[in-house]
């Protein structure tokens, strides 16, 4: 069997064709046989590189995130913030990566059971990537220089995120937008109780415009609302 001497433009094939066929005939509808018809390669070959078409939306997003990684590593080491001003640019840059607009695009249904294996993933990323690597060392800074309040920056790191990206999305429960708001009010409550005092800004409409447009998309799909 000859070598693929290119892995990384076969990597790219599969995440291009797979995202479209995500959008076009969402998550569920869409299977790993259709990401082969679609390519001028085997099956074999997606599952070398794919274990499911979870990790490769999984992928994809990490794939469109690069540059939001790069900013967050940025404001991480800003020497001129404290650790609340990193906190709440941390908030700021994370509403404007390309999460949300694709997550919404790719509508994956918000069945917590039957998307198990997705919802696990984002819980994997946010303990062993996103909290250590980004949160807690902002949240030291802040206790050092007296901004930010807390004897449990680890734990703190993990539920602020775990809430922001599980409870707050819409992504995995569905709701109203007067849900959505009361949800996120009561989030950024629980912030400020917590010594985080950020402030909401544009993010309550941004989350809106999410749930608007990925219950959209359900309801094009014929998916539950």
């Amino acid at each position: 069997m000859a070598r693929n001497k290119h892995p990384e433009e076969t990597v790219g094939r599969i995440l291009d064709v797979a995202m479209r066929l995500f959008v076009e005939k969402g998550f569920e509808h869409t299977t790993i046989q259709d990401i082969v018809d679609n390519l001028n390669v085997t099956k074999g070959a997606v599952y070398h590189h794919f274990k499911s078409k979870e990790d490769i939306l999984d992928a994809a997003i990490e794939r469109e995130s690069a540059p939001l990684m790069k900013e967050l590593v940025a404001i991480r080491d800003d020497p001129r913030m404290t650790g609340l001003e990193k906190m709440q640019a941390l908030f700021e840059a994370s509403m404007d990566g390309p999460q949300l607009p694709l997550s919404a695009e790719v509508a994956v249904e918000p069945d917590p059971v039957k998307n198990s294996r997705f919802l696990g993933m984002q819980y994997r990323s946010i303990i062993e990537e996103v909290a250590p690597r980004f949160v807690e060392p902002i949240i030291w800074q802040g206790m050092e220089d007296g901004t930010i309040r807390t004897e449990h920056p680890r734990e703190m790191a993990e539920v602020v995120l775990i809430l922001a990206n599980l409870w707050v999305s819409p992504m995995f429960r569905m709701t109203d937008a007067d849900q959505l708001r009361r949800r996120m009010d009561y989030y950024v409550e629980l912030l400020h109780l917590m010594g985080l005092n950020v402030k909401p800004g544009r993010i309550t409409g941004m989350l809106e415009d999410f749930r608007s447009g990925y219950e959209q998309k359900l309801q094009e799909r014929g998916g539950r609302a």
